[in-house]
């Protein structure tokens, strides 16, 4: 079983960039494909990006495509999200999730495993 736990959040300004990385611990890192969500006030959690196990293949929502980049150092048990240009619309809580498997999934209902959250806050 693996353990997650996130580090990265902060308050920005619009515009700039700031880097989540999620460290995990328990597991045979590379057996897990991780994922990247994220909950704003008053909403409910939505996808934002997921790799594979291997870091081949990677998928985000539409809302941060271009912007945000997903990578993993299975060497050092570590997921990043790399967010550019960001928006006030980014604010809200950002959570690491890994599943068993290679294979990328969009759905929360599939990871089992999550961190505790890092919250993200983007001023206009």
């Amino acid at each position: 079983q693996v353990q997650l736990v996130e580090s990265g959040g902060g308050l920005v300004q619009a515009g700039v960039s700031l880097r989540l990385s999620c460290a995990a611990s328990g597991g045979t890192f590379s057996h897990y494909a991780m994922g990247w969500f994220r909950q704003a006030p008053g909403k409910e959690r939505e996808f934002v990006a997921s790799i594979t196990g291997s870091g081949d293949n990677t998928y985000y929502a539409d809302s941060v495509k271009g912007r945000f980049t997903i990578s993993r150092d299975n060497a050092k048990n570590t997921v990043l999200l790399q967010m550019n240009s960001l928006k006030p619309e980014d604010t809200a809580t950002y959570y690491c999730a890994g599943r068993v498997g290679t294979w990328i999934s969009t759905m929360e209902d599939e990871y089992p495993y999550w961190g505790q959250g890092t919250q993200v806050t983007v001023s206009s």
